[in-house]
Parts: C-alpha cells; structure tokens; sequence
C-alpha cells in the first residue's frame, strides 16, 4: 500500500512538472502581467527619486487644505462646548434619512417605524443646552457609520458590497473629538480630522485634550508604510497582541532604555518601541508600550514624498478587496488614495467629491463643454501620482504604455463595451491596474466621458 501510494505522488509530481506553466489570462482589456508590478513603472520614471515636496512643504500644504476645505476639522481649533442646537443640526447631517429607499439584505424595505428606531438611538432628546466638546484617542481600527447601529442596509441596486451606513474607518492611535453619545451609550458621535460620525464607544479612549493633541505631535515617531503591520504578539496586554496599524498612522516612539530594554516579556533589541493608546476600564485614555518589529514595513518619520514612493505604496495595496466606507477591512476608492498620502503626511479630505472638487493642490477641470481632445491633452501632460476624478470615484495615473494611459485604483465594478456592440459588465472589486480609455464608468459613460478633474499633490 505505501508503495503503491509512493508511485502515485511520483506520477503526480511528473504530470505536474510536464504541464505547461499557466498563462495571465484576464477579463481586463489590454492588461498584462507585468504590469501588476510596481518595478514595471518604476523603471519609466525619469528622475523618480527626486524629493518633490519637503516635509515642511507638505506640513504648509496641509495648513492651505484646511483653510481651503470646510469639510477639514482641525481638531485643537475646535469650539470648546457646543449649544443643543449646533449639536443637534450636526446629529441630523450625519444621519439624515436618505431620500430613497434602503433594503436590509434580506431584500425588505426599511419602514418609517425602521427609521424612527434609528433616530431613537441618536438620542436627541437627550442633548443638555450646552455640552462640553471632548477628547480621545481611538484605540484600535474602528468602523465610522452613519446611524449608531451595527445594521446594514442597501440601495434599490441591492450591491450587498456596499452597506449605505457605512461611512469610513478610524485606526488606532487616531484622534477624535467627542461630541455625544447614543441612547444605549455604546456608540460616540465624533469628529475626526476630516469626517464626522458614530463610532463605538468600546474602541475610544476619552482623555485630556492637551494630552490628546500632545500625542499625535510627539516626537520622534514612526509611520506605518505597509498596507497593515502589526505589534508583536504578547499574552499579557491581550488590547496590544497583534493589533493591526494601517498605512499611514503616526506612532510615537519611545527610547528602550524607558522601558528597561523589555516590553511585556520580550526583549526590545529587535524592535521598535512605540507608545500606544489603551482604553482603562472606565473609559479613560492610558498609554502603554508596545513592540513592532523591526522587519515590519515602518519608516521613521514620514516617507520621501517621490514619484517612486507613490508608485510603491499604491503597489502595496495590490490585490486587497474593495471595502465601501473601509468595508471588510480594507478600503475604498479614496481611503486608498488617503492612505498612500498619509505616508508621506498628507491630510485629505474622504470623499471623492469633497478631494476632486477641493481647490487644494493643483487642479485641471472639464465640464460639459471640454472635449475628449481636451482631456486627452492633459492627461497626456499628467504626471505619475497625479489623481483622476470622476463622479463617485479617484483613480492613482501610473503612467502610460503605447500611448495608453493606466492607473491603479481600488474599484468595484468592471465595465466595457464589447467588439459585438454589446456592454461587457463584471466585478473588480479590489484593488488593480487598469487601462482608462477601455473602460466605463458606468453602462452608457466611458471614465473619459465622466473625468472632471486632475489634481496634482506636487
């Protein structure tokens, strides 16, 4: 019998090594292989490691898209107590009844009895004439919704990728100001630094706003260049064992002779030592140590902001599924293009519309009167790491190939017109390269169509 099962595995092993290696095959026109690698585009770069903005430069292009961005909250600039009125038209924007029908996934409609429960829990009636604003920092990635309910609800399209309540994601070590509670407690109404929303109580840890605001402008830090990086793992701090920390975030570092050369049973030597926040059992904010290793993707202080590192961050993205509102723990269109600027510093604003729309950076808009030779003429012009803005949606420019512009974008749907006259419409749902001119937008608008504007980060 081991015989026999012997040969078997050898036949098996010579079969496979006679089968041809698989061909790339794939239903996105005109891509190829190659081309899902950042070096691919790296190597057509003239001068990619050139520094195109300075640290300072960026920290001073910041301090213009909060001045030119209303939807931009700088937190330490915020009102110290807001009147039951001002907080109550803030309750309302954020969780507006939207003006047509959502489905449950089982495919019924929410009632109004449905919406007056959701409003229920926003606790209106509850709101004193003045309530003082606080402060926290989040402790570990968190989802930011619409309504304080962990309910998922769907357009008339039906798309169960795309939960209408979900708006975006916090990470840990981000801040927020606290503005007011659910009717249960267990959801917060925050602002962060550029949207507003629920998020749960359990994941914030309220401190001081001095202490807050310290945290966040320590020195030195680290940021997270991967995609998703993790602290070491420890059974002693269960909130600090393997918690996840997304590209982007800032992390203060501390000295490992503070810690005594040892953070929860592990030596320090082949780590960094970073401080992060933890949530007491009364809500408060704390701090601990805790350990990533030094072969994680970190970097200290923010990264060179060069057309190399942009193409390199976008590629550490590849193949990640499409979150709507940073859904299954990943990201969408603009938390993509948010988090690969993080990296180098920038602050953003979160939705497509509020960044293509946003005067910040330099800026090439089309309307109904620009010509496809219009725009075709300034995207021959664009530079890699430049940004396309069409409605609803941001793609990353990666450069072009025989005349053929491509760019990299977290996206959900895939449409095309067919050689047949017929309407080619699939799924991307993640994160990929992808030729612009083949593509639409939607069933009858190719993404040329709808482009509305180019913006610049140089």
């Amino acid at each position: 019998m081991r015989l026999v099962a012997g040969l078997w595995c050898v036949c098996c092993l010579l079969l496979q090594a006679a089968l041809p290696a698989a061909e790339f095959s794939s239903d996105v026109p005109l891509l190829q292989k190659e081309q899902l690698n950042a070096r691919f585009w790296q190597t057509k770069l003239v001068d990619g490691d050139r520094l195109l903005l300075s640290a300072a430069q960026i920290t001073q292009r910041n301090l213009q898209t909060f001045a030119l961005q209303a939807e931009m909250q700088p937190l330490q600039s915020l009102a110290a107590h807001y009147s039951r009125a001002e907080l109550e038209k803030i309750v309302l924007a954020v969780s507006g009844i939207p003006g047509s029908s959502r489905f449950y996934a089982d495919g019924t409609e929410l009632t109004a009895a449905d919406w007056q429960r959701y409003q229920g829990l926003m606790a209106l009636e509850q709101l004193a004439a003045e309530t003082p604003l606080q402060y926290g920092l989040v402790v570990k990635r968190t989802a930011l919704r619409a309504f304080p309910t962990d309910d998922r609800v769907f357009n008339a399209q039906g798309n169960k990728d795309l939960d209408r309540f979900a708006e975006t994601a916090l990470f840990a070590a981000d801040a927020v100001a606290v503005l007011h509670h659910s009717a249960d407690k267990n959801w917060l109404l925050v602002h962060s630094v550029n949207y507003t929303g629920w998020v749960k109580a359990a994941d914030i840890a309220i401190g001081k706003k001095q202490q807050v605001l310290a945290y966040i402008t320590a020195q030195p830090f680290i940021v997270v260049s991967g995609a998703k990086v993790y602290t070491a793992f420890t059974p002693e701090q269960p909130a600090l064992s393997e918690l996840q920390l997304e590209m982007g975030s800032r992390l203060p570092l501390l000295n490992p002779a503070e810690v005594g050369f040892s953070v929860h049973g592990q030596n320090t030597a082949a780590s960094h030592v970073v401080r992060l926040p933890v949530r007491s059992a009364d809500g408060t904010l704390a701090f601990m140590p805790a350990l990533i290793p030094y072969s994680a993707d970190v970097h200290q202080g923010y990264l060179a902001f060069t057309s190399s590192n942009i193409v390199q961050q976008a590629f550490k993205f590849l193949g990640e599924r499409y979150g709507w509102g940073h859904d299954y723990n990943g990201r969408d269109c603009t938390g993509f293009i948010s988090e690969i600027f993080r990296s180098f510093g920038f602050l953003m604003p979160r939705n497509s519309g509020q960044q293509g729309n946003g005067a910040y950076g330099t800026n090439i808009r089309f309307d109904v009167q620009s010509s496809a030779q219009d725009k075709l003429a300034a995207i021959q012009q664009a530079q890699v790491g430049d940004l396309f803005y069409f409605p609803g949606h941001v793609a990353l420019y990666l450069g072009s190939v025989e005349n053929q512009p491509f760019m990299i974008h977290d996206v959900n749907t895939l449409v095309y017109p067919t050689a047949d006259g017929k309407v080619y419409q699939g799924k991307l749902n993640g994160v990929v390269v992808t030729p612009l001119l083949p593509l639409n937008a939607n069933a009858g608008q190719s993404y040329l169509d709808v482009l509305y504007a180019i913006k610049s980060l140089r």
